[in-house]
């Protein structure tokens, strides 16, 4: 049970990781595999097991990413189906401790008049921890076993993503999906 939670918790820290507290979002990377049939593919489903289920069950996040990404789907014509469909979605995901230096400007003796007292240019180095997350969303076409399209996110944890995370999710599955390609279209 320990595994299974410390996991969710991690997957849970993934999708907020993806929205940055910097203005300019996650980094968002995709790719089309050149063998893909975008212009017969209808239909999608789940793996399952999903990627980011690892406990034997469907997490919260799991949950939450179903639904993003089925909104998405839909939106672009594609008919969820369970029984054979064109294009399976998996889900990936990944959290890592990082660090990171910063030079900072030393105060000097007055602590009100920063730099008056401290000599020209003193700065101080100092260690940032921060949490850095990876989602990756996978579609693949079953019959051929081919990964057709891949969109992946990697962004540091913001504070607001943390303490709201259902829209946090739908933000970065849209920026994620928005260029897919539509069904039926190649």
């Amino acid at each position: 049970m320990k595994i299974g939670n410390t996991f969710r918790r991690a997957a849970i820290v993934v999708a907020l990781a993806l929205l940055s507290a910097c203005a300019s979002g996650p980094d968002i990377s995709r790719d089309i595999n050149p063998n893909a049939a975008f212009a017969t593919y209808k239909t999608f489903g789940y793996f399952s097991p999903l990627a980011t289920d690892r406990a034997g069950y469907e997490s919260v996040f799991t949950s939450r990413l179903k639904e993003a990404t089925r909104r998405m789907m839909e939106s672009k014509g594609y008919v969820y189906s369970e029984a054979n469909p064109d294009l399976l979605l998996n889900f990936f995901a990944n959290v890592q401790e990082k660090q990171e230096l910063r030079s900072v400007p030393t105060m000097g003796y007055y602590g009100y008049r920063r730099g008056y007292y401290a000599g020209y240019g003193a700065t101080a180095v100092e260690t940032v921890t921060y949490k850095e997350g990876t989602l990756s969303i996978d579609l693949v076409e079953p019959k051929r076993k081919l990964l057709v399209w891949q969109a992946t996110a990697e962004g540091s944890v913001s504070d607001e993503a943390r303490k709201n995370p259902g829209p946090a999710i739908d933000a970065v599955v849209t920026e994620l999906m928005t260029p897919l390609p539509a069904a039926g279209k190649p």
